[in-house]
Formats: C-alpha cells, sequence, structure tokens
C-alpha cells in the first residue's frame, strides 16, 4: 500500500508543480494604446437564437480597437437569422453572412469560420462560440498580446459558467487539464507542433498568416480546430499563445450532462481517446486524483498501514489544492472543488466509452449533424 500511495503523491504532485508555475505565466492581456488596425469578430451559428443577441451585444460593445462583427447562419431552422438581421439594421458594423451548404470533406463549425474569414475586412481575425460572451477590452488587449509576443495565434479560456450539476462535473475539466498539464513556458519557447494548445471558443490570428497557412481551410475535415489550428500554424513557423481568459469574455457551453456528455464526445474523437494516448492519461489522471481516495477508503477498514494513510492523505490535499488554485482563479464555482474526483472519473468515461464502444461513439453527433471518425 505504501509504494501505491507514494505513487499517487507523485502523480498528484507533476499538475501542482505545472499549475504552479502556469498561474503565474497566464495573464489577462492588457489593451495597449499603440493597437491599432481593424478586427473582425466572427460568430459561426446554428440555432442560437437563444443565446446570439447577447453575443453580439457583447461583441459591438469592444472598445479600445475597431471591430466588426460577422455572424455565419449555417442553415438555422429558428430565429437566428431574423434576429441578427434586425440587429444589423441598427448598427452598419454588424453583417450577418448566409452560410452556403456543407461541402463533403467538412464539418460545420471548419466550413462557417472559412466562409466568415473570406468575409472579413480586419487585419485580425477573432473567431468565438454563438454563446460566448466578450468583455469590452477583450478584442485590444488579445491585439495588443499578439503585437507584444509575437505570436499569430492568441487564445484563452472564457469563464465558464455552470448551472446544472451535470456541467460542473465535465466543464471544469477544460481548465484542469490545460493549466495542469501544458507546460506553458515550454509552449512559449518552443514551435512544436504538438505543444500548440488553444480554446475554439476564443481565437485570435493573423489575418495574413491564417490566408498563408489555408486557416480553417486546412483542417476542414477536423472537428477540434483548438488543437489542429495551433498545430497548423506552428508547422509553419508562427508562434501561438494562451492567456488568461477568466476576465475576458464568459461562456455556458451547455446545460445538461448529456449536452456535456455529448460535446466532449465529440472533441474526445481528436483529443485523449486513442489507444496511445489514453492509457497514459488515465495513469495520470485517476492515479493523482482517484487513486488518494481509494487508498483512503482502503485505509478507512484497516487495510492500510498508517504511513500508508498519511502519504495517500498528502496526495489527495495535493490534488484537491491544486484544482482549487485553478478554480478560484479562473472563478469557476467553489462549488466543483469537491466534485473533483468525480469529474476526473467522468472525463476518462467519456474518452474510453469513445475508444472502446466504435458503433456507438464512433460518429461524431453535433448540431444535426453527424460526422463519421476513424472509418466508424
Amino acid at each position: 500500500m505504501l509504494a501505491l500511495s507514494l505513487a499517487a503523491f507523485a502523480l498528484a504532485l507533476l499538475p501542482a508543480v505545472l499549475a504552479a508555475i502556469n498561474l503565474t505565466l497566464l495573464r489577462t492581456p492588457e489593451p495597449d494604446a499603440a493597437s491599432g488596425g481593424l478586427v473582425s469578430i466572427l460568430i459561426p451559428a446554428r440555432d442560437e437564437a437563444a443565446t446570439i443577441a447577447g453575443t453580439v451585444t457583447a461583441a459591438l460593445a469592444s472598445t479600445g480597437i475597431a471591430v466588426e462583427v460577422l455572424v455565419g447562419d449555417d442553415h438555422s431552422t429558428d430565429a437566428t437569422a431574423a434576429i441578427v438581421r434586425d440587429m444589423a439594421n441598427a448598427d452598419p458594423r454588424l453583417r450577418l453572412v448566409a452560410i452556403p451548404a456543407l461541402p463533403e470533406g467538412w464539418t460545420g463549425k471548419n466550413h462557417a469560420c472559412a466562409k466568415l474569414a473570406a468575409e472579413a475586412r480586419g487585419d485580425r481575425l477573432l473567431f468565438i462560440d454563438a454563446d460566448v460572451a466578450l468583455a469590452p477590452r477583450a478584442a485590444a488587449g488579445l491585439a495588443a498580446h499578439a503585437t507584444r509576443s509575437g505570436a499569430a495565434l492568441v487564445s484563452a479560456v472564457p469563464r465558464q459558467r455552470m448551472e446544472t450539476l451535470g456541467e460542473r462535473l465535465t466543464v471544469p475539466m477544460i481548465n484542469f487539464l490545460l493549466v495542469g498539464y501544458l507546460p506553458i513556458a515550454m509552449m512559449r519557447a518552443s514551435l512544436r507542433p504538438s505543444l500548440g494548445a488553444a480554446c475554439g471558443q476564443l481565437v485570435l490570428v493573423d489575418r495574413a498568416v491564417y490566408a498563408a497557412t489555408g486557416g480553417h481551410g486546412a483542417i476542414r475535415a477536423r472537428l477540434h480546430d483548438g488543437v489542429f489550428l495551433p498545430r497548423l500554424l506552428r508547422e509553419a513557423g508562427h508562434r501561438t499563445d494562451l492567456v488568461a481568459g477568466h476576465a475576458l469574455a464568459t461562456c455556458r457551453m451547455y446545460r445538461s450532462f448529456g449536452e456535456s456528455w455529448a460535446g466532449f464526445s465529440k472533441n474526445a474523437h481528436e483529443g485523449l481517446a486513442t489507444p496511445r494516448a489514453l492509457p497514459v492519461w488515465t495513469l495520470l489522471l485517476a492515479g493523482g486524483h482517484i487513486l488518494p481516495w481509494l487508498l483512503l477508503a482502503a485505509a478507512a477498514v484497516g487495510a492500510s498501514s498508517g504511513a500508508a494513510t498519511f502519504v495517500a492523505f498528502a496526495a489527495l490535499l495535493v490534488s484537491l489544492g491544486t484544482r482549487m488554485a485553478i478554480t478560484l482563479v479562473t472563478r469557476e464555482p467553489a462549488a466543483t472543488i469537491l466534485l473533483h474526483p468525480l469529474g476526473v472519473a467522468v472525463a476518462l468515461a467519456i474518452q474510453w466509452n469513445v475508444l472502446l464502444r466504435k458503433k456507438r461513439a464512433g460518429a461524431a453527433l453535433w448540431k444535426g449533424r453527424s460526422y463519421p471518425v476513424g472509418g466508424a
């Protein structure tokens, strides 16, 4: 038992150290009076009538830099287009773009983003999801950071709003994995594609670099632009970066456990759910964040020595302490901290379900569209 406890402590310590470093490096970018040009805020939208007005209003309220806002209506069956059209009549900076029929070989979001980019006039393209509300200084801050850092792509994770238990079990893993397991310092010092990371909810890209690399068109068949767009740019020799996003935007990406399961399953196809990666991630996550609880349960029934119990308890404190630091800094609900081991278990269940149940989970389903993955 002592050996298992020591292993659990070591596996919990790794993200604790990385998080301590990363939380000092990830800062909210401040606008710069010298930053000029035009930022095109591009919003692909498909059946987003419930949120699109708020998203557009927040984007148009951007300060510190000139913006235009383009909304791509991707064959919505609700009032999305009508809402945007009415708003555009009152503000010439807003345009509604009708997205053509989805061609074979494209995923929906990539197609909509590519069409919006072709219509944009800005020097920089700021892609946001239709449920993301920008803070007034967000566009200016991201543009200023891109100028200061020389990064062709700058991304951030918006502050995640979660109201149901299902959301609170799943959504916090986004920040936990990025802050706890991505070496930000190494990412900034290297152009290695494998270190490229972004959050597809909020991505600023230099327009010239986007055009030269092919942008979303070059990753047209992919589902996870947050993974493949920064890798594309890094392969072409361009820097990409991550910044703190909790003060830049807010987002409520899902509204139930079912939506969360489906959404994270979609991304799992191109994320952790591979035969080579998932066993490693299972060792890291289960070993560092679930095993300490199991060892303490064993101790409670007298199946562990005092030393093993002490080390297991230390591992649990390190695990929860890491989650607490990330949660508080990113302004996620504090109530999610004690849900951490369950959240890790659910995240791994999603990944293993996608990997093992090819017939049921082998096709990514989203927004009424099905995308076969890996020949499934």
